[in-house]
């Protein structure tokens, strides 16, 4: 079984999971922007990142030898670990409800602010629960202001959200009611043709300009999620139910790695990482797969009925959607590699992921783009919020005895 052991090591698992874990959100909203129903997007993302599960747990928890203190995975499926096992799967559980409402708040809040709220949550309440857990191998000296740093990127996001928001109504009521009403000038399916891309501002019939007015009233049209008219503190209520979830799931994989309460026999080993992430990531299938399943026929938000049927016969888009769940399979096996060794505290530093969210929803949807100046001063103040935050949290990792 492959351990990884060194700091150096943890940092780089950690490194490559932000980039991988703040890349797939921004893969989701593409597809929810192009039309594709967010039931369908999500349920091939649950496979494909269940699958990459079983393929580390099948590589790196089988490579070489193990011991008694720390068995290979197919050792383990045997062994008398049922409380641990336990202890994954609420953590899958509450990640898999976490992943499914940020689905509907990118679409209702917009894609940078909503993971820079739910991250921040993430790190002030599971980061605090994860330094006691591991026995407080972080320095707290470093861990907390880093902690704090999070906070205030909190209050930071919000005010974002609700300059741009404001900036957003300034542009529509300048817009002829007509127009308000909506441009039902297309009627091409948007997922067609991936490659004419509106939210660079390009893909439209009349070639909108991302950041107008006329863009927003044509990506509306086109968007599976409609979000005109409908109230800013529904898109808050699920972001912060989202990072509250968020919050529970790496303490409680902690805990069925750790086994910090003494739940197990004597003389039965903990869970190593790949068998605790092979139950973590079934469970997070599971109930992917339920919920999505009841939101074909029971949508939420407005959103159309569909069928079982119509979501095996829906192709467009579903090569992007199972990347994502790659992506995102990948970089939760990379943040929990680089916990194991160097700190599930520490490794909360990936939740720095709006970084590279932010940068894919400026580049890609054009968000904020021809903004106020006072939203493009809270964007940058918010973005330096997050690099002292992953700076400061990386510099706190400490070495797993």
């Amino acid at each position: 079984m492959y351990v990884v052991e060194s700091k150096g090591g943890a940092i780089a698992c950690m490194l490559i999971a932000l980039s991988f874990l703040g890349t797939w959100p921004a893969v989701l909203t593409m597809l929810e922007r192009r039309g594709r129903l967010p039931q369908h997007t999500y349920l091939d993302y649950s496979i494909t990142n269940f699958l990459v599960a079983v393929l580390i747990a099948f590589t790196f928890g089988q490579i070489g030898s193990g011991t008694p203190e720390m068995p290979n995975f197919l050792t383990q499926l045997s062994q008398d670990n049922f409380p641990s096992v336990l202890f994954a799967m609420a953590g899958g559980i509450v990640l898999s409800l976490g992943n499914l409402a940020t689905q509907y708040a990118w679409a209702l809040v917009g894609l940078s602010v909503t993971e820079v709220i739910s991250s921040s949550i993430t790190v002030v309440i599971g980061t605090t629960l994860n330094y006691f857990l591991d026995d407080r191998i972080n320095r707290a000296e470093v861990l907390f202001p880093g902690v704090a740093c999070f906070l205030i990127a909190v209050c930071l996001g919000s005010a974002v959200h609700a300059s741009n928001a404001a900036d957003n109504k300034v542009k529509l009521d300048s817009l002829p009611s007509d127009k308000k009403d909506g441009e039902k000038a297309s009627s091409v399916n948007p997922i067609e043709n991936l490659s004419k891309d509106m939210e660079n501002g390009n893909g439209s019939a009349e070639k909108t300009k991302a950041g107008t007015a006329e863009f927003l009233v044509q990506l509306e049209n086109r968007r599976s999620i409609k979000v005109f008219g409908k109230k800013t503190y529904i898109g808050l209520v699920i972001t912060f139910f989202a990072g509250f979830c968020f919050s529970l799931f790496v303490p409680a994989f902690n805990v069925a790695t750790n086994d910090q309460w003494n739940t197990l026999k004597k003389g039965v080993p903990h869970l190593v990482v790949y068998t605790a992430f092979f139950y973590f990531s079934a469970s997070c299938f599971l109930i992917a797969i339920i919920l999505n399943i009841i939101f074909l026929y029971r949508p939420v938000l407005g959103l159309p009925k569909t069928t079982f049927k119509a979501y095996l016969n829906d192709w467009n888009g579903r090569g992007w959607a199972l990347l994502a769940g790659v992506l995102c399979g990948f970089g939760n096996g990379l943040q929990f590699m680089g916990g194991q060794a160097a700190g599930y505290a520490a490794a909360d530093s990936v939740q720095a992921l709006p970084l590279v969210s932010t940068f894919w929803a400026i580049l890609l949807f054009g968000e904020y783009r021809k903004s106020s100046r006072r939203t493009y001063v809270l964007l940058i103040s918010m973005l330096f919020m997050f690099i002292a935050a992953v700076a400061i949290l990386m510099a706190s990792s400490g070495h797993r005895k």
